[in-house]
């Protein structure tokens, strides 16, 4: 990760054009499998799976923004980062809501349906990974699209947990404590995130 969001030293702010382009190859990722597992999640009856999908589509919203407020000033781009942590927060809650109502919904999830999208899923978010890896550290701009590629991986092998924990169990409560765990790393990273970008926009303030 990057270092403390309050230092005085220079972030990369993703002003390299093969940043851009890994960016929109990553956007396109995220945008299929939004609309690949909340298919699925619905068909399967899992709430893990549909808790990813959100995951999958606060990526692809979060890396448009970052993509839009690139080259812009510090406060701009501090301002970005800030509605991304409050989005994470909302979905997060949401995510929350959504597991404890359908603890009462009757009904097994398919662990054969959630094994097999949250192995489709991991391989998209890996090579996700992969392409931006390079540019973990940053702003609070840049940094935020690491983040949601973390949340990403640790989403989609917790789904795969659940799966297995279905499967041997037979009952809906491995998918539902999954569900609930991705709700707790969406507000964790949030938290980062809006810290980071409240000190920058602090740090905006002092040089004007």
């Amino acid at each position: 990760m990057s270092a403390s969001c309050c230092g005085n030293e220079t972030r990369f702010e993703g002003l390299d054009p093969a940043y851009k382009r890994r960016l929109w190859a990553v956007i396109s990722i995220n945008a299929v499998m939004f609309l690949v597992e909340m298919g699925a999640g619905a068909l399967a009856g899992s709430r893990a799976l549909q808790a990813d999908a959100l995951d999958f589509l606060g990526d692809t919203l979060t890396y448009g923004m970052t993509l839009a407020v690139i080259g812009s000033a510090l406060r701009v781009r501090a301002w970005a980062a800030f509605v991304k942590g409050v989005s994470l927060t909302v979905m997060g809650v949401w995510v929350l809501g959504a597991t404890a109502y359908h603890v009462l919904v009757v009904g097994t999830p398919q662990a054969e349906v959630m094994g097999l999208v949250g192995f489709l899923a991991l391989a998209a978010n890996a090579t996700s990974v992969l392409l931006l890896i390079r540019y973990k550290d940053g702003d609070a701009n840049v940094r935020s699209v690491w983040l949601c590629s973390r949340n990403d991986a640790i989403g989609n092998v917790a789904v795969m947990l659940a799966a297995l924990g279905v499967w041997i169990t037979g009952t809906r409560w491995p998918d539902l404590c999954v569900a609930a765990l991705m709700a707790g790393v969406f507000v964790t990273s949030s938290v980062q995130i809006l810290r980071q970008a409240v000190g920058e926009l602090r740090s905006a303030e002092t040089t004007t």
